[in-house]
């Protein structure tokens, strides 16, 4: 089959997160059509997780070609730019607090930076309630995705944006992620300046983190006065039912987490007791390093489904960054091929060099030494 013209090109990008709604509405911008799938009900079906922080040399770039850099300024909250390091004594011996107008990586909660792109898009855009189950059709196209309802879309591009368990990446690759050895377990904590003064007080506006090297804790204010903790462990990703429990137990979860704190600042542990609701179970997944695949003139791959690595400071900012060079691929070559090509040959050197250096990254989390956890997309 003749590669076709992307602008007569029937383009499906499956999953609505940060990375395919950034696609879908730079490829709007330039006059192609897209439809966005997504396994949600409907914008509201869940939690869309944490902050993020998008960073001026990637992901602020992305959402200027998008048209929607000033909206998300608008939004964004540069004093979340403030970073502090404990230790486990409860300690700080680095405070950073952002200059005024410093605006190089400001959080803003996935759950926003999602309604910006999704009231982007042209009506109708995305396609709720449709979980992909496979990508069919011959290599050279037509494709045709195959919905766990049962229901069939013929297309003529593929571009998973379906994260860490994409159902597009086994039309182009066999790699599946693996366990690093470290996990997050996660904690609520709720109207915090009324109810958890202490607890805000110790994080301020942006991040706390506090590390010993076999174990770590980190802090993040959320907006709408949350803030999100994540308890850092290197333990077997079974560790829960290991220790005779269950998530749901978050009594004997956190009984279990205190012992293993007991050493640690009490300040520090109220951030372990304290939480509002249940912990949440994290496991610290990667893709292997590197990942490549052999060129395919009708699937693609960006952000998570393309290159999944310890939440280190890159994640979102390297989905926006592809989802804008596909899109500008797209927008600017004579066939599809051409595009994913073009596309391709920066986005994987680029990946790889970025996964080689964080490969085995997680341990960093349970370093006494800053790390960058911003954009995580837990």
């Amino acid at each position: 089959m003749t590669s076709p013209a992307p602008m007569k090109a029937r383009i499906s990008v499956i999953g609505a997160g940060p990375g395919g709604l950034a696609c879908a509405r730079i490829l709007q911008r330039h006059g192609l059509a897209v439809t966005v799938y997504d396994r949600d009900a409907d914008r509201n079906a869940r939690d869309q997780g944490g902050t993020l922080d998008l960073h001026a040399d990637d992901g602020q770039l992305a959402l200027r070609e998008a048209g929607l850099l000033e909206g998300f300024f608008a939004l964004a909250r540069p004093e979340g730019q403030e970073m502090r390091q404990l230790t486990p004594a409860g300690e700080m011996v680095l405070h950073h607090v952002p200059e005024e107008g410093e605006r190089f990586k400001p959080e803003i909660d996935r759950g926003r930076l999602r309604d910006l792109l999704l009231d982007s898009l042209e009506p109708g855009t995305v396609r709720w309630g449709r979980a992909l189950d496979r990508v069919g059709g011959p290599a050279g196209g037509p494709r045709l995705l195959h919905f766990t309802d049962g229901t069939t879309v013929e297309t003529d591009l593929v571009i998973g944006a379906d994260g860490a368990f994409s159902r597009v990446r086994p039309a182009v690759s066999p790699a599946v992620p693996a366990y690093t050895g470290v996990s997050f377990l996660e904690a609520w904590f709720d109207d915090v300046d009324a109810r958890h003064p202490e607890i805000a007080d110790l994080v301020g506006q942006g991040g706390a983190a506090a590390g010993d090297g076999d174990r770590g804790l980190f802090a993040q204010r959320n907006g709408g006065d949350h803030i999100r903790v994540y308890i850092i462990r290197r333990v077997p990703i079974d560790w829960i039912s290991r220790s005779g429990l269950t998530i749901d137990d978050t009594e004997g979860i956190r009984a279990e987490l205190l012992k293993e704190y007991a050493g640690w600042s009490p300040r520090l542990r109220r951030l372990i007791s304290d939480n509002d609701g249940p912990y949440v179970d994290r496991p610290i997944l990667a893709l292997p390093v590197p990942h490549t695949w052999e060129h395919n003139p009708t699937v693609t791959l960006l952000g998570d489904a393309a290159h999944l690595m310890p939440p280190l400071g890159v994640g979102v900012n390297l989905a926006l960054l592809d989802a804008s060079e596909l899109a500008l691929a797209l927008a600017g070559s004579a066939t599809l091929d051409e595009a994913v090509r073009a596309y391709e040959a920066t986005m994987l050197p680029r990946s790889t060099g970025t996964a080689k250096l964080l490969e085995g990254g997680a341990e960093q989390l349970l370093s006494p030494e800053v790390h960058d956890f911003g954009d995580d997309d837990h």
